[in-house]
């Protein structure tokens, strides 16, 4: 009942973007247009993996679960045989005005750049015939089709540089939300 009064259809509406057959076996990834209760437990079990690296403020939980897959959001989950093994939310950056970290980005307001706000893949399919690679790509592709000209995001730092040439650090946070951990907004172009 509780999902039901916070709008949590039973069953999630998706959309297949993509299905890769050669060498994934059952490997889709789908645009989740309305969170339903069914994913919610596997979409907390995934969300783990950021809860070992950034705290328990990284974790998804039925009370949170809205904030991220709603209708101002970009959220894709990777299946493999039906299960959830990774999920990659993007949000326009306009969605964080009142973030101060926000601010140091030129393009705000100009309704051109995608923030990443989660990128996550169960360990057991992490560097594994490339389910991340395959996650990140439709992603960019979708967000490309929208007219989006940039993609940011938070990350470690060190991390950004190994996404393109073209990468650049916007901004370094020595502790990024109690994390204990430095982190870089970066900012590239899609291509």
């Amino acid at each position: 009942m509780e999902q039901l009064a916070l709008g949590i259809l039973e069953k999630s509406k998706t959309k297949v973007i993509a299905e890769i057959l050669n060498g994934f076996n059952g490997f889709k990834i789908e645009f989740i247009e309305k969170i339903g209760s069914d994913d919610i437990a596997q979409l907390i079990e995934v969300s783990e993996e950021l809860v070992k690296k950034f705290g328990d403020s990284a974790k998804l939980t039925k009370s949170n679960i809205t904030k991220y897959f709603n209708k101002d959001t970009l959220p894709f989950v990777a299946r493999q045989n039906s299960k959830i093994i990774g999920y990659i939310i993007g949000v326009p950056l306009e969605y964080f005005t009142k973030e101060a970290w926000s601010h140091y980005d030129i393009n705000l307001g100009k309704d051109n750049t995608m923030y990443t706000y989660a990128f996550v893949v169960s360990e057991q399919f992490q560097g594994r015939g490339g389910y991340a690679k395959s996650l990140k790509r439709v992603y960019l592709n979708y967000v490309k089709k929208r007219n989006y000209k940039f993609i940011t995001g938070h990350t470690e730092l060190g991390i950004a540089k190994n996404f393109s040439k073209d990468t650049e650090t916007v901004k370094i946070f020595p502790e990024w939300y109690n994390s204990r951990v430095s982190f870089e907004y970066y900012r590239r172009p899609i291509k």
